[in-house]
């Protein structure tokens, strides 16, 4: 899978599916305030760490592929857990760029917020991008070894042409 953005995505969403986002989203946000104003900063940042939507989306991730196999006649279930996991794995992928931007921004602030900021970001896109990489080519690895051990299997539990038939 090719990282790309589709715009033609959000004609799949319907109005109240959007809204649910955004407010479970604004929600998460006013929480993680109220918890930072009672707790510090340090707490509430833990939970800012929680992408804001990300429970939603999933979802309705799930839902809108559920619904478009429920269209083409099949029942969907396994293939809307399937494109929601997607989105979990991409999702952990970007905390893990989350991470790397706060610590290269923590390191570096005290030389300058706008310095600490664009290389904090470049830390996140470098660590995004390639973490996505390394479980990309890990997964075609696992995949090819998959296949290759099936097809040992079939050779070995195959018949031979020259032995004698039973």
């Amino acid at each position: 899978m090719l990282i790309r953005l589709s715009p033609s995505s959000l004609k799949d969403g319907r109005w109240h599916e959007y809204v649910v986002r955004f407010v479970l989203g604004g929600a998460a946000t006013v929480v993680t305030g109220l918890i930072a104003k009672r707790f510090g900063a340090a707490v509430g940042g833990l939970f800012l760490a929680l992408p804001a939507i990300f429970c939603a989306s999933v979802t309705l991730i799930e839902t809108h592929e559920i619904r478009r196999k429920r269209h083409e006649g099949l029942a969907g279930d396994r293939r809307g857990r399937e494109a929601a996991a997607l989105d979990s794995a991409g999702a952990a992928i970007g905390s893990i760029g989350l991470l790397a931007f706060a610590a290269v921004f923590s390191l570096l602030v005290q030389s300058g917020v706008a310095i600490a900021f664009v290389m904090a970001m470049e830390a996140w896109l470098t660590i995004s991008v390639s973490a996505w990489w390394i479980r990309r080519k890990l997964r075609i690895t696992t995949a090819r070894r998959r296949v290759g051990r099936s097809e040992a299997n079939l050779r070995a539990n195959r018949p031979l042409a020259s032995s004698p038939p039973r």
